[in-house]
């Protein structure tokens, strides 16, 4: 059984974040639509395309259509053409799908029409998933993974997408934990991908329709954070195991990449840790991510998910000076942010049994 999250009653005001503010921004001013609206407003008005407001409203709608435009070619250099996707055909396979982001991804499609094959140690939360098709398996043995692989591939047929979910937290500091313990995390964090991969990769190249690698990884790979080293480390490496993977498959455009790197999400993995800022790192919840990742499967697209705000400016914190670093973290309560950790308790942290990032 789930430790039940511990209830806050928090004010209408922690709601409110950067992310808030630019997704107004993103559908208001920052659109180009919304920003050729208001010069078009101007002329109804009869004003003169010399007049400043005409000047400045139209100036502006250039210069916000100008970055959407190479927003978008900047994307379509980076990972190329979609690939065409329909559900009907599609055989999705997540590890770590029993709970959490990766059931709630499994629920959508499954009611969307897709096969989904979900891959845990522990029992679906919800029996009453439709479309969804569980095989017990421990992601950290290889042996397991070829077996479930075979039967996934009698049941319901060679996948097409692989969404690498699964994800244990021990929360303890470096020499506190047991050898196996950090054994246990870097197989389940980190060589579990490499296991998956290797499984379902070749089917998918082999496939006249492609395929699609999800990789969840952290912005905590690219930070580090004190009790979290061994989840650090692993992160750490599925992020470069993510860039030098898409680097092999250019030569495999129909096979897409998407590298997902939220920042603290709302599950039960973290349970207990409280953010040191809200407003600049608020916490999010995995229906927003699970949007994210759904919306980049459908196009067909290769992607790099990164949210909250901070979690996409992330890689220029090493741009910083050392010190502005120290202080940065200082303020940021990064490094305590652990001590408040609960995660998930009796049977389960006994088990370290991997099921959501």
């Amino acid at each position: 059984m789930n430790q039940p999250r511990p209830t806050t009653r928090e004010s209408w005001v922690s709601s409110i974040s950067v992310d808030l503010f630019l997704k107004v921004l993103n559908v208001t001013l920052l659109h180009p639509f919304v920003a050729w609206i208001i010069p078009l407003c101007f002329r109804a008005e009869h004003q003169d395309y010399t007049t400043r407001p005409m000047i400045v409203s139209i100036t502006w709608a250039i210069f916000v259509t100008l970055l959407w435009m190479g927003n978008v070619m900047s994307h379509k250099i980076a990972y190329g053409i979609h690939r065409e996707v329909d559900l009907t055909e599609e055989v999705i396979v997540i590890t770590g799908g029993a709970s959490g982001l990766g059931l709630l991804i499994a629920e959508v499609y499954g009611m969307r029409g897709a096969t989904v094959a979900v891959l845990d140690i522990a029992d679906l939360e919800s029996t009453d998933a439709r479309g969804i098709t569980y095989y017990k398996c421990d992601v950290t043995d290889k042996a397991q993974i070829a077996r479930v692989a075979q039967e996934i591939e009698r049941d319901l047929g060679t996948p097409t997408v692989l969404i690498n979910n699964a994800a244990i937290v021990v929360g303890k500091k470096l020499l506190d934990m047991d050898v196996e313990e950090v054994e246990r995390s870097l197989t389940t964090n980190l060589l579990s991908h490499f296991y998956t991969i290797k499984q379902f990769l070749p089917g998918m190249i082999r496939n006249d329709t492609g395929g699609t690698i999800v990789t969840l990884s952290s912005v905590i790979g690219h930070l580090g954070a004190a009790q979290l080293a061994d989840y650090a480390a692993a992160k750490a490496g599925v992020t470069a195991l993510h860039k030098s993977l898409a680097a092999e498959l250019q030569e495999y455009p129909e096979i897409k990449t998407i590298l997902v790197t939220p920042g603290q999400l709302s599950t039960p993995l973290f349970y207990g840790v409280k953010t040191p800022n809200p407003f600049i790192a608020p916490v999010v919840e995995p229906i927003e991510v699970a949007k994210e990742i759904i919306k980049a499967i459908d196009l067909g697209l290769s992607d790099h998910i990164g949210t909250p705000l901070y979690a996409r400016w992330v890689d220029w914190y090493n741009v910083l000076p050392v010190g502005v670093q120290k202080i940065a973290r200082k303020l940021s309560g990064i490094d305590t942010g652990m001590k408040t950790f609960v995660g998930r308790k009796g049977t389960e942290l006994s088990e370290k049994n991997g099921s959501l990032i």
